[in-house]
């Protein structure tokens, strides 16, 4: 088996779960925390008590702060990076990331509002296309944590890189298929979330099963839309990163978009809706983001459209729902 060590720099409760499953058969990994404080309490209390509490971490996995000055050598001595920041955060990890020659795996999703940077232009502007990956799929944090069965896509530019990284995944819980679609899995691990905050708005409304079908069908063709604009493949909307992480995010109850929007549903403000969830919700700057590269590629996204309104307090979910049912008939 190999041993390779691996480095996971963000210790929230995706990027633990994803460092418990890199070590759970004793690869050493080093699970990289905001400092070395917490690095310690992880280290003594052996879970992430925070986001996965009652999973214990594998004897292999040591959390180290971004300061130490043991983590250069760490970082040199890795056979790849899992970064596991929200975007926002990322920078700052990755502007340190390009001193090194490892392959970094994107496992965060998102589009810059304001520069509509996707995660994959993110990750090749600071450390080339040759080492940028993106991890995206059905998969919430703690149910990986737990070791029960996920598939999820791998993908790189280059297949033999995508095949050769989703090795160390090696685990019989988290099966990985690999692509060199990064556009769609890009946009797809972003844009689930805006339809999320939707599917949670018709759930706090009690809108029934009809309407939630219905509403991931739409959703899922205007994210086909948009990606294929962009350059992504019509294929990768069908597969993991498309199709099955908006299935999971618009319908599972660990969703951090889906209870944003159940929140707003039940007539909290954006503010306290944000409270409410107590995590960052993703499907938030991805709304603007997603609004502003519809209208560049001139690609209509009325769901999408109707996200962005509520969360800028310029309309109501009832109002929204009411403005999508209003639209003009039109084939399918």
């Amino acid at each position: 088996m190999n041993q390779q060590h691996i480095t996971v720099w963000g210790a929230g409760s995706w990027g633990t779960a994803l460092a418990m499953v890199l070590a759970k058969h004793g690869r050493p990994v080093d699970l990289i925390t905001r400092n070395q404080t917490t690095a310690d309490k992880l280290n003594e209390e052996r879970e992430n008590a925070r986001y996965l509490q009652g999973m214990p971490f594998p004897s292999s996995l040591n959390a180290i702060g971004q300061e130490h000055p043991d983590l250069p050598k760490l970082l040199e001595q890795s056979f790849a990076t899992v970064l596991g920041l929200p975007c926002a955060a990322a920078e700052t990890a990755l502007i340190r990331l390009r001193e090194y020659q490892h392959p970094v795996i994107a496992a965060n999703k998102g589009i810059n509002p304001d520069t509509l940077e996707r995660v994959d232009e993110l990750l090749i502007r600071f450390v080339g296309r040759e080492r940028t990956l993106l991890l995206s799929g059905p998969s919430f944090a703690a149910e990986v944590a737990s070791g029960k069965p996920t598939a999820i896509t791998l993908a790189a530019n280059d297949a033999n890189l995508a095949k050769r990284v989703s090795a160390i995944f090696e685990d019989g819980n988290f099966r990985v298929y690999t692509s060199t679609d990064l556009v769609g899995v890009a946009l797809g691990g972003a844009l689930k979330n805006v339809i999320a905050i939707a599917a949670g708005m018709a759930e706090g409304m009690h809108l029934g099963h009809n309407a939630l079908a219905a509403l991931v069908t739409r959703g899922i063709a205007e994210i086909s839309r948009l990606t294929v604009a962009c350059g992504g493949q019509p294929e990768t909307m069908s597969g993991l990163s498309g199709l099955g992480d908006l299935l999971l995010t618009c319908t599972g109850s660990l969703s951090r978009n889906r209870k944003m929007g159940m929140a707003l549903a039940s007539g909290l403000s954006v503010e306290k809706a944000r409270e409410y969830v107590g995590q960052v919700v993703e499907g938030e700057k991805t709304a603007t983001a997603a609004i502003k590269l519809a209208e560049k590629q001139h690609i209509e996204m009325p769901i999408s459209n109707m996200v962005y309104a509520v969360l800028q307090g310029e309309t109501s979910p009832k109002k929204a729902l009411q403005t999508l049912m209003e639209r003009p008939q039109r084939d399918e």
